[in-house]
């Protein structure tokens, strides 16, 4: 730290308990008491040097006192400071640093030690050591600024703030080695043990490199005022907004206990208002820098990480933060909601009130400001689905991944039994249906309410069961609920039907694929020599989309016996009430001739086997066919 020397005197000062003396040889003819502090001293040294002192003497000497006694007003520093203006007037040595310079300068000027009472006067001295020494070096600055705290009023009226905020805000944007400090990277200029040489001196610093956001850490260890007026200043200086958004999460994450799930107890330090070293700052004041945090925040989207946003939303409901600051927090992580992850989701409820395990609501409005903006810069053009694929504009990337992270946040709160029906079907239903390529996500959440939930009614069921597009399920899930007891009738109908129109379609597709495969084989044939390769995957690709074939026509066969299964179990409700209770039925699943449906569907069934055992006797006879050209 730079320090300056003043005065050639040898120190005459000596303290005995609560008092000081001057041992030059004279006895005192004057007690200045500061604080609770006597200092027994000279007339004339001090009203040689500052105007107040002169005035004081003279109006103690008009009383007719032999040893007059003064008490000038509140002095900036305390006796502390008055000690070394006390020491400076009689000429003794005097070290300026940047941890006093500030009290020395605003006690000069509160007892006016200017030009007037003595060339080189304490003013002009403390004021050419900031300006020409503190102020252009960032640790000098930084410490100057931090004792400002302490005697703010003094400090702002003579500037001395506002400029040690203005050094630190232009040096925060450039490069740290070309401050007058050492911050060097690894290289030649590194003593034995380690450390950086400076000048050819070993500062005892470690070497480190200089990274956008080294200066973090240092004014992390500002009071929340002055780091609030230091990050207004840069902002204003068109310092880069990423940068200030990692420092304002730098000093949240360094103050806030429930932030950081990971930090110890012991790693949280100092204040946020000006606070005893060691202590931790209370709820009340934790409350206070997490809203200010928040109206500090840059409103761009992607310059704030949205774990932190997560981090301080939960933090802001611990601790009641008022409500708007809730709702900037919500709005926030809304405009970037795609970037979130399920484990941000989880809030907890915080609330006495809810008896639900997860914050639900909060989620349900942080969905609806992003779907909110999203029609704003408009993502919300339909789209088409082809083979379980979304077609569409690039725009729709980030509210499909919402809709995939809401249906697995659904799932994870599913099994909640407090969690009430209309609540859970709201939430599934706010995404819009352009947004899910595939309903598995939706359905495997509804499955688990359904499941943990027994008590539903049937109309609860079904109309739950609604939000699910039976065209929009894989073959897996279609296969999954067909046999899932927990679905509605109507439901599983619907199911069957199109898991048996996506079987027809593909094995459609496949017979087209084979048909091709078999008519290009005597093109391929001629080229044999040059396309052997070639060949012999055809050839594997032919057996594999066969064995597929099989597959697929068991599954047919099977989805066949599971109708003619049904249609038994409805006939044999008919015997009973034939006529309102068939009328009923058909009415429930929207059959106009189930008679006639159910003796086409064993129609269809036997000419199915008869076709098959067809389809087999002309594999037979091809395959015969196959050996004898080969």
């Amino acid at each position: 730290m730079a320090c300056m020397k003043l005065g050639s005197k040898s120190d005459a000062f000596q303290k005995q308990g609560q008092a000081w003396f001057c041992t030059t040889g004279l006895p005192s003819d004057i007690v200045v008491e500061v604080e609770e502090i006597s200092f027994h001293l000279h007339k004339f040294p001090l009203l040689s040097r500052s105007g107040v002192m002169e005035r004081l003497i003279a109006e103690a000497s008009e009383e007719g006192d032999k040893k007059c006694v003064i008490s000038p007003p509140k002095i900036p520093g305390g006796a502390k400071t008055f000690e070394l203006v006390a020491k400076f007037c009689y000429g003794v040595k005097l070290e300026l640093t940047a941890s006093n310079v500030v009290y020395l300068r605003c006690a000069a000027e509160h007892l006016e030690m200017t030009e007037e009472y003595g060339e080189g006067n304490l003013i002009t001295q403390t004021e050419t050591f900031l300006n020409q020494v503190v102020l252009r070096n960032w640790k000098d600055s930084l410490k100057a600024l931090q004792t400002c705290d302490d005697i703010l009023p003094h400090a702002e009226e003579l500037h001395v703030t506002k400029r040690c905020l203005e050094s630190l805000a232009t040096k925060a944007c450039t490069d740290p080695n070309l401050f007058g400090w050492p911050m060097m990277e690894r290289g030649p200029m590194q003593s034995p043990g380690g450390s950086v040489m400076w000048n050819g001196i070993s500062t005892g610093a470690r070497p480190k490199h200089s990274n956008s956001d080294w200066w973090y850490e240092d004014v992390s260890t500002l009071s929340l005022p002055l780091y609030k007026r230091l990050i207004s200043i840069m902002e204003s200086h068109g310092n880069r907004q990423e940068l200030l958004a990692g420092s304002l999460a730098y000093y949240a994450k360094k103050y806030l206990h429930g932030l950081n799930r990971r930090q110890g107890a012991n790693e949280t330090t100092s204040c946020l208002m000006p606070m005893a070293s060691g202590a931790s700052p209370s709820e009340e004041e934790q409350k206070v820098l997490l809203e200010e945090i928040d109206q500090l925040l840059p409103v761009q989207k992607g310059l704030v990480p949205t774990k932190f946003l997560f981090g301080l939303l939960r933090t802001a409901l611990i601790l009641k933060s008022n409500p708007s600051c809730l709702a900037n927090l919500e709005k926030r992580i809304g405009m970037q909601l795609e970037q979130a992850t399920l484990e941000d989701l989880l809030m907890p409820n915080f609330s006495y009130s809810t008896e639900t395990l997860y914050n639900v609501d909060c989620v349900q409005r942080i969905l609806e400001h992003f779907l909110a903006m999203d029609q704003i810069t408009g993502g919300s053009s339909p789209c088409s689905i082809e083979d379980g694929q979304l077609i569409g504009s690039p725009s729709l990337m980030p509210i499909t991944t919402v809709a995939k992270l809401i249906d697995g946040y659904l799932a994870e709160v599913a099994p909640d039994v407090n969690l009430k029906l209309p609540k859970f079907q709201a939430l599934a239903a706010a995404v819009p249906e352009y947004a899910r390529p595939l309903d598995d996500g939706l359905y495997r959440a509804i499955d688990i309410y359904l499941k943990s939930h027994p008590w539903l009614a049937e109309s609860d069921r079904e109309q739950l069961c609604r939000l699910i597009d039976c065209q929009k399920l894989s073959l897996e899930a279609c296969t999954h609920a067909a046999q899932n007891e927990r679905l509605p009738l109507r439901i599983i109908v619907q199911v069957l039907f199109f898991e048996q129109l996506q079987l027809r379609t593909s094995i459609a597709g496949c017979f087209l694929v084979s048909d091709n495969l078999d008519g290009s084989r005597q093109l391929r044939s001629g080229f044999a020599g040059s396309t052997d390769g070639g060949w012999a995957t055809a050839v594997r690709e032919n057996q594999v989309l066969k064995v597929g074939m099989d597959n697929m026509r068991t599954r047919v066969f099977e989805l066949e016996k599971e109708c003619s299964s049904m249609r038994h179990e409805i006939e044999k409700l008919g015997r009973t009430k034939v006529s309102s209770t068939w009328g009923n039925v058909s009415k429930k699943f929207g059959f106009r001739m189930k008679s006639q449906m159910c003796s086409a569907q064993e129609g269809s069934v036997s000419k199915q086997n008869n076709g098959s055992a067809k389809f087999e006797k002309a594999k037979d006879r091809h395959g015969k066919h196959k050996k004898s050209s080969s």
